[in-house]
């Protein structure tokens, strides 16, 4: 999120907590339980996936999960792209639509998914209005996966999951048919504009949910002011002040501030050490005119940074540990006696610090981390990985064969391998002489990410074995 994003989302939730949602436009003050929003027919989605955000495709992942016959969530697919879906009525615990067959035959489709109880919701409520950064999401119309995951923490599933859509249709089908199953792309397409419509069917309208987080708000803030007025000590009260024009008055006699570094094109010449004295005992002196050259190019990059616009609203860098500064050190390319010093400080041979440098080079830390840590996704981020898997490729497309393990989805009968990064990324590895090796830079869909790696491999996508997964649903 830029930082104009976030000033944004910020100055929304100001005025939500100012004002209780007053000023939302008319518009988008929706219905509370027992409302119904109805949205107009979407036009064809011809070229174009059916989700682009990751609860978007952790809805459509429910389908594939739920639906005991792929080739009708393949038909349906058709239907919503070629514009069959007519308008989708949605109120709490169903949404609704008629969906034209191929010859013109209409039929009423309905998908049911159960409504929260009241102390379901009470407790998402509570868990949400304890977190300003959830009611700034909520009110940019974004569903954060950490939100969802602390729901799913208290025992709140907001995202459906395997047969928690349950389908009707007019076609007499006792399973998803090919029209429930356009009417779960069409509403995908939907809940990627507004998770308002997810939330609606769980049971609360937005214009409720927005005033009770309000309410919630109001009480909090109000109890933390009280409970501060009763446990602050008796303060004296203060001399009183100058007064503001005669402080700017007397500007003139202040010192000024000084004036801003100006920007460096290249990093100073470090010193050549020498004059005839020799070093103490212990200091390596090629090590350390190197370690005076790497700190100048650093020092360089820092004020670069520092003078950047939007520097000092942007967070501050996470901090490198020694084992990840060993790599961004041996990445200037010292020679092999220091490289074998880093190598061996940062606990490494000197093939892994060759790798890792390599790993660096395409992303820095988050890089390097997918080189060297092998983790296992919580059951949302698997959830949202695995969607985006199964949403990566067209239908035209037969999609490779995985066989998964951890955060790491290798391809059946090809050296070649996808790492999910705690990132929600996806790093592109191939095998070389028998260790796994990074082969490109990190790209938000899996699809675009391997298809980085064919160039130099071919990808086999029939497969077999054990332990393996298509990938084509959804």
């Amino acid at each position: 999120m830029t930082d104009a994003q976030e000033n944004a989302r910020e100055a929304r939730y100001e005025a939500f907590r100012a004002d209780g949602g007053a000023t939302r436009p008319e518009d988008e003050r929706l219905p509370g339980p027992g409302g119904e929003r109805v949205f107009a027919a979407l036009p064809p989605a011809h070229g174009r996936g059916f989700a682009r955000t990751w609860w978007g495709l952790a809805w459509l992942k429910a389908l594939a999960d739920s639906a005991l016959d792929n080739a009708q969530v393949k038909q349906g697919r058709r239907h919503a792209r070629a514009g069959a879906v007519g308008a989708v009525s949605v109120r709490p615990g169903r949404i609704t639509a008629v969906v034209q067959d191929r010859d013109g035959t209409p039929y009423r489709c309905d998908v049911l998914l159960q409504e929260l109880d009241a102390a379901d919701w009470d407790r998402f409520l509570e868990l949400v209005a304890d977190r300003a950064g959830h009611i700034a999401a909520l009110l940019d119309h974004d569903m954060p996966p950490h939100l969802v995951e602390d729901a799913s923490a208290v025992g709140i599933e907001l995202l459906p999951g395997i047969g928690d859509l349950e389908a009707e249709c007019g076609c007499g089908a006792w399973d998803h048919c090919s029209h429930t199953a356009a009417l779960c792309h069409q509403t995908a397409r939907l809940l990627d504009e507004d998770p308002f419509v997810l939330l609606l069917m769980r049971g609360r309208g937005e214009q409720e949910l927005l005033d009770d987080l309000q309410a919630r708000t109001v009480s909090r803030a109000r109890e933390a002011a009280e409970q501060l007025a009763s446990t602050a000590p008796a303060v004296e009260p203060e001399a009183e002040g100058i007064p503001a024009a005669e402080a700017y008055a007397a500007r003139g006699i202040l010192p000024p501030l000084p004036a801003p570094p100006s920007a460096v094109d290249r990093p100073g010449t470090a010193p050549v050490l020498g004059g005839g004295t020799d070093p103490a005992p212990g200091v390596d002196v090629t090590a350390l005119e190197f370690l005076m050259d790497a700190t100048a190019a650093h020092a360089r990059r820092l004020l670069t940074d520092a003078l950047a616009p939007g520097h000092a609203d942007s967070p501050p860098r996470t901090p490198l540990t020694c084992t990840q500064d060993a790599v961004r050190l041996a990445a200037a390319g010292p020679g092999p006696r220091i490289a074998g010093r880093l190598a061996a400080g940062s606990g490494r041979t000197a093939k892994a610090l060759a790798l890792a440098v390599r790993a660096w080079a395409y992303g820095g830390a988050p890089a390097l981390a997918a080189l060297e840590e092998e983790w296992a996704p919580e059951p949302t981020a698997l959830a949202r990985a695995t969607a985006q898997l199964a949403a990566a490729w067209d239908e035209d497309e037969p999609p490779p064969r995985l066989r998964h393990g951890g955060n790491r989805w290798t391809v059946v009968g090809s050296d070649t391998q996808l790492r999910y990064g705690r990132d929600g990324r996806w790093w592109p590895y191939r095998k070389e002489r028998g260790q796994w090796a990074p082969a490109g830079p990190a790209a938000e869909d899996p699809a675009t990410a391997l298809a980085a790696l064919r160039g130099g491999s071919g990808v086999n996508r029939e497969g077999s074995g054990s332990g393996e997964t298509g990938v084509g649903a959804g």
